[in-house]
């Protein structure tokens, strides 16, 4: 099992992933996002995005506001029960100790009197998507069974952040509110399991890294009646991952009685109005990370010709890495081949595909090879004297470390059909 304290020192050396405010000496629970680490994120978001909204009929994005009316978490009762316990307090007086308990949202005021609104930073994404349930139905007249998809950060005042991007303050959230009759809840229930599943498959994250917990009543939220923690083999435990749960109609019924506007459906072909019940996907984006890095780090023994060090490499599908190939002059003080290596990176980055290329004459290329392994290309090309005869070039495989000679011409036709 990878330790956790390597998977941080690559992130950091590597670019993916700074502790937050670290020249002030951090903040618990914060973290920054480097420019690879934002690239793989976005490649996770946009995954998930294309097979859950923009591939579905059945499918409505959203992009709901982080500050809402604390009315809102009234009705979802955020404010009368997502706490945590605090450590107990002894009192001098009374020698048993005195639980106490603490709101994890985050509190602020909206406006700048003594008079301001108090609201909260979103514990969860969710809310904005049932507030919204009567606008999109009133925009868009959707079938159901429908779902209402949405990415955005989320933000709980944590007692112990802790285990890196595991637990922190400030986080993302992809998450579905699906709505169902109440007779079919089950029948989706299983058919988004099945789902969830597949997607964990689509990131390349190996299957018995995944365990599926079935959480008991006691300790299910309390709008679920049922509900599956998604659990994976993180470096420091076996740690959910993912959840899936079944809010029956609370959330709807709730804001429907506190906002006094009517949240119901209408069915045209039953005739019939009802509060829908909803199947809840719902995925932390930067534990998906987390998850994704921990279980593509890999150390092997070195390819023929690589030295004699031990190799470490990130293995990320194509579709996740965020750079798909590098590009290298064999020398970086021959100006024939650097011009020619700079007209091929060029024309990998305006290919119509999604090839997101970086250009490397920065050490030997043993060296180059290595740091591009440690950050997950899939591809490395290398333009020497040979390409200036026959116009080919030697494109490496990460996993492999297997070379061969493709025409220049024929490149990204060769690199897209691993995408």
């Amino acid at each position: 099992m990878t330790n956790l304290d390597t998977i941080v020192a690559l992130a950091k050396r590597r670019g993916f992933v700074y502790p937050g405010s670290e020249i002030y000496g951090g903040l618990a629970g914060t973290w920054d996002y480097g420019p690879l680490g934002v690239a793989l994120k976005n490649n996770i978001k946009s995954l998930w995005w294309h097979r859950f909204v923009e591939s579905r009929e059945d499918m409505y994005g959203l992009d709901s506001a982080i500050l809402m009316n604390r009315q809102v978490w009234q009705a979802s009762g955020h404010v009368a029960g997502f706490s945590d316990p605090l450590p107990p307090r002894f009192d001098l007086k009374d020698p048993k100790p005195q639980g106490r308990t603490f709101n994890t949202m985050f509190q602020t005021q909206i406006g700048a009197t003594d008079e301001a609104q108090v609201s909260y930073l979103r514990p969860e994404t969710a809310q904005g998507m049932f507030v919204n349930f009567k606008n999109v139905v009133d925009s868009f007249h959707p079938k159901l069974p429908f779902g209402l998809a949405q990415i955005g950060k989320a933000f709980r005042n944590e007692i112990a952040p802790r285990d890196f991007l595991f637990r922190a303050r400030e986080f993302e959230q992809m998450e579905i509110e699906y709505f169902v009759w109440l007779k079919d809840w089950e029948i989706q229930f299983a058919y988004w399991r099945g789902q969830m599943l597949e997607w964990f498959a689509e990131l390349g994250l190996v299957s018995d890294k995944i365990h599926e917990l079935e959480v008991p009543e006691n300790d299910r939220a309390h709008y679920s009646r049922r509900t599956i923690d998604f659990e994976f083999d993180f470096p420091f435990g076996r740690k959910e991952l993912a959840g899936l749960a079944y809010r029956t109609d609370f959330d709807l019924k709730n804001h429907s009685e506190s906002s006094t506007v009517d949240l119901s459906y209408y069915d045209e072909e039953a005739k019939e109005r009802f509060i829908p019940h909803v199947i809840e996907p719902t995925f932390g984006l930067d534990r998906t990370v987390l998850a994704v890095l921990a279980n593509a780090y890999t150390e092997d023994d070195p390819p023929a010709g690589g030295g004699g060090e031990k190799r470490i490499l990130l293995k990320l599908h194509p579709r996740l890495a965020p750079i798909t190939v590098a590009v290298f002059p064999l020398l970086k003080n021959k100006p024939a081949l650097v011009t020619k290596a700079r007209t091929i990176f060029d024309s990998l980055k305006a290919s119509p595909y999604k090839l997101v290329a970086t250009f490397d004459d920065n050490g030997n290329i043993g060296k180059r090879y290595r740091r591009q392994d440690e950050i997950g290309t899939p591809y490395c090309i290398t333009i020497d004297f040979q390409t200036l005869d026959d116009d080919t070039a030697t494109l490496r495989d990460r996993d492999t470390g297997e070379q061969e000679r493709v025409a220049a011409t024929e490149l990204v036709d060769k690199i897209k059909t691993s995408l």
